[in-house]
């Protein structure tokens, strides 16, 4: 996909106007256009200056995104932040702070000292032209500085696609024009000594709309900036996750380097508490690596010689000597990033009401106010009088109130929304949330603290749990893994001491041994304690009933004595069941993904009290339930790693715990600042009170429309006499405006958390349950399997690379690799030729070694 800069768009109008022009180029497959990023998305064979000039041809300015000339991914994401960078949100301010006191000064003017005698300096007394041309000096300052809302309204009339801009430009160069075709009409009469016109003219001057139209709708879009200003804040923190150095080591020394200098095959150091800098494989070194970044889980994996490590994940014991494989743009870091920019670029414009009937309601406006100066005319009445009420119907119909409708509530709403730690992100999120039918949870970090805590201290017979305890936390001391980090923080709540041990030693991926006061002490998983000593039958028979509850039991020895079992568990928040109960309450149905075996992950739904559990899923597997629950109505993903990032781009709605990385925030559409699954009901509570509220701005603005444009048309009066000056109908629009505003603000009494008045869902969706390991599948089709010998992957992310390729392929219905065994075994529902699926591995880096 290729990716441009468009510049110029100020509504949804616009950018479908982009994408409709773009998509019609020839060799142009696909086309999407984003408002919110000012960005568009290509996919096809048209060069760019093809597509460049159809933004043009459109009214419109593009450019290519910048990337590095290098090609490397540290350039890359200096273009992506350079392209976020908020240029607008500043400029907006300025404008309409400007506007505002020269405003101020002409209402003073026009309003303060005719209506209301306000003193004037003496050089204004008796002179009517000196204030008339006042009032035009401050009225064209008022227009220059907000000259954009021109350019854009009339280039758009000229190809023939009016925007709210346009019926903007035409109120206020209409209510300027008339007004200044009155101070000349009204500097004639006063050369010819006519008071009585003077004072007439004096009436005529619409100055204070023109300005007041341009300042009012520089408020609508000064709050819209604002809004699209905080959503590309929150795009740039995915930018941070990258590294930024590596520690190479050349011919026995080490040296330190940017990262977009290291290739493929340079060997690295990585110490305890660093970044790993690329993908590499461990050639030395013993150590936990904290992959929760990538993984989304919290307990560290142990990394030995022949392992493979990931860029972005955290080193953090021992001293590893790495060589690198993957580097710049190759790196699964890297590929997540570029995802989750691509996934901007590709996300639906944002959704304005106001901005889809634009196309109708500029044209019928302009052409209503045409008409109804012809109609005047040949009535009989004045030129002045005809023009009076056909800028009447431009000013009174001027879309302050439809342009303010949706992001006055929307800045409300999320203004509310930060107070309580909830951000969306977008003007559709906002919207889309409260229609959300099924929420599907990621357990690790949602539902649970990811933390690991004590749950269980279950000592052996004649042992205390005192002692248990001090052997436990002594051999724990000198470990940084999370599981002893665990052990040791329960230990100090207990008052236990530290103490001095010797020979201490760690067995990765089993467990720990050291001496303590002349006594040899052991620990770590059940199957390695009980390979060195005896473990009774039914402490084997707790650790199974511990596992099944979705702790992980951990086995201490004292001189070759078993001395009792420590259980661990992440455990679950405390708000965790109480928000799902909310959940349901809504007639949300409520899913948990989760990548633990079924046994554990039905323990943890089973407290929790989910309706339905989706276990053993490998990171792109999230992405798939996705889809199939999108079947069933909309689905609101919620996680905290970039494993969640495909997820929570691909579910209609994206909700990241705060507390998770950097990708999986920026991949969502809201934000949950303070890590608690409560604020995902009160979401949802916000959002449907927000669509309430725009739905009734929408409302006001469109009567406001129906009954004012008769009024200021005049068909009124030959029945009643009633006929609208445009001044009055000016100031008309800004009470719509008001009123639009003020009904916005209420929601600033809106308790988000307050579930007492709770509906269910008129829609509330019946969910099939969804197989994990696709048992319903093989019972339906008559199924063979092949296997195939693979090199080259080295983590869960080849895996998952791979199972994506396969299973991509018509007739396989699933596929299954294992970096460990070097094998993909894929299930077939129709016959595929060995070289179809070998070619699909090889696509992805990967060499096919046979296929059996």
């Amino acid at each position: 996909m290729e990716q441009y800069i468009v510049t110029g768009m100020s509504c949804a109008a616009c950018s479908a106007r982009v994408e409709k022009a773009v998509s019609a180029v020839e060799g142009v497959t696909s086309c999407s256009v984003s408002l919110l990023t000012n960005s568009m998305g290509v996919e096809g064979t048209a060069s760019q200056s093809q597509i460049i000039e159809a933004v043009q041809q459109a009214g419109y300015g593009a450019s290519p995104k910048g990337t590095s000339q290098s090609g490397d991914s540290a350039g890359n994401i200096q273009a992506l932040e350079d392209s976020l960078k908020d240029r607008e949100t500043p400029a907006l301010r300025r404008r309409l702070l400007s506007s505002i006191v020269f405003l101020l000064l002409l209402m003073y003017l026009s309003m303060g000292h005719m209506m209301w005698g306000w003193p004037l300096p003496s050089f204004f007394d008796g002179n009517h032209v000196s204030m008339g041309l006042a009032q035009l000096l401050l009225t064209v300052i008022i227009m220059v500085l907000n000259q954009k809302f021109f350019v854009s309204g009339f280039t758009s009339l000229w190809h023939g696609a009016p925007n709210m801009d346009t019926l903007v430009a035409l109120g206020s160069s209409a209510a300027f024009g008339y007004s200044t075709y009155a101070l000349f009409a009204m500097t004639g009469a006063q050369v010819r000594g006519d008071a009585d016109a003077v004072m007439g003219y004096m009436h005529e001057f619409y100055f204070e709309s023109a300005a007041m139209i341009l300042t009012l709708i520089t408020v609508g879009k000064m709050l819209e900036a604002y809004s699209k200003g905080k959503t590309t804040n929150a795009l740039k923190g995915l930018m941070d996750l990258a590294p930024k150095t590596a520690v190479l080591y050349v011919d026995g020394e080490e040296k330190e380097v940017p990262v977009e200098q290291v290739k493929k095959g340079d060997v690295y150091i990585v110490r305890p508490g660093a970044d790993i800098p690329v993908d590499g494989v461990v050639l030395e070194g013993d150590s936990a690596v904290d992959e929760s970044a990538l993984t989304g889980e919290s307990i560290p994996v142990d990394k030995a010689a022949g392992d493979g490590v990931s860029a972005g994940t955290i080193n953090q014991s021992g001293v590893l000597r790495c060589e690198a494989t993957r580097v710049g743009e190759d790196t699964a870091l890297s590929k997540i990033i570029q995802m989750v920019s691509d996934a901007a670029a590709t996300k639906a414009p944002i959704a304005k009401i106001a901005d889809r009937v634009s196309g109708i309601f500029v044209p019928a406006v302009v052409t209503i106010a045409v008409v109804t100066i012809i109609v005047w005319l040949f009535a009989g009445q004045s030129v002045g009088f005809a023009l009076a009420r056909g800028i009447s119907v431009l000013v009174i119909s001027c879309p302050c109130a439809l342009g303010l409708a949706t992001p006055v509530a929307i800045m409300v709403a999320n203004g509310v929304g930060a107070r309580n730690g909830i951000l969306f992100k977008t003007a559709v999120s906002m919207e889309e949330t409260g229609k959300t039918a099924i929420v599907a949870l990621d357990k690790t970090g949602t539902i649970t603290k990811g933390e690991p805590r004590v749950t269980d201290l279950l000592p052996a017979e004649n042992i205390s749990e005192q002692q248990l305890l001090e052997d436990a936390y002594h051999l724990e001391q000198m470990s940084e893994h999370p599981l002893a980090r665990a052990v040791l923080d329960y230990g100090t709540q207990k008052g236990v001491s530290s103490k001095e041990v010797s020979g201490f030693k760690a067995h990765p991926g089993n467990g720990l041994s050291a001496v303590c006061d002349g006594a040899k002490l052991m620990g770590g998983s059940v199957a390695y304690i009980s390979s060195q000593v005896q473990i009774p039958q039914e402490v084997q028979k707790q650790t199974q009933e511990l596992a099944g509850q979705g702790k992980t039991p951990l086995c201490f020895v004292r001189d070759e004595s078993y001395i009792g079992m420590i259980a661990v568990a992440d455990v679950m928040k405390e708000d965790s069941p109480q928000a799902i109960r909310e959940l349901q309450n809504m007639g949300i149905h409520v899913v948990m993904l989760t990548g633990d075996n079924r046994r554990t992950a039905e323990a943890i739904g089973a407290q929790a009290g989910v309706d339905q559990v989706v276990a053993d899923v490998l990171p792109d597997g999230k992405e798939s339930v996705i889809r199939e629950l999108q079947k069933f109505g909309k689905v609101a993903m919620v996680g905290d790693g970039i494993n969640d990032a495909p997820a929570l781009t691909r579910a209609d709605m994206g909700i990241a715990i705060g507390a998770g990385t950097d990708v999986a925030i920026d991949a969502a559409d809201v934000v949950l600042m303070k890590s608690r699954l409560s604020d995902v009901p009160a979401a949802i509570r916000l959002s449907r009170a927000a669509l309430r509220n725009i739905h009734e701005n929408l409302f006001w603005a469109f009567f406001y429309n129906v009954i004012g444009i008769p009024l200021a048309a005049g068909v009124w009066i030959p029945l009643f006499g009633w006929k609208l000056n445009p001044m009055f109908g000016a100031a008309a629009m800004s009470l719509s405006s008001f009123c639009v505003v003020t009904n916005a603000l209420r929601l600033n009494l809106f308790r988000i958390h307050d579930a007492g008045r709770d509906r269910k869902r008129k829609d509330a969706v019946h969910v099939e349950l969804i197989s994990d390991n696709n048992d319903n599948k093989k019972e339906e089709v008559e199924t063979m399997t092949k296997t195939i010998k693979i090199e080259g992957m080295m983590c869960g992310h080849c895996e998952a690379h791979v199972k994506k390729a396969l299973e991509a392929i018509d007739g396989v219905t699933e596929a299954v690799a294992s970096h460990e065994k070097g094998t993909a075994v894929v299930t077939l529902a129709q016959p595929v030729e060995d070289d179809v699926l070998a070619k699909a591995v090889e696509e992805q880096d990967y060499k096919v070694v046979s296929v059996e």
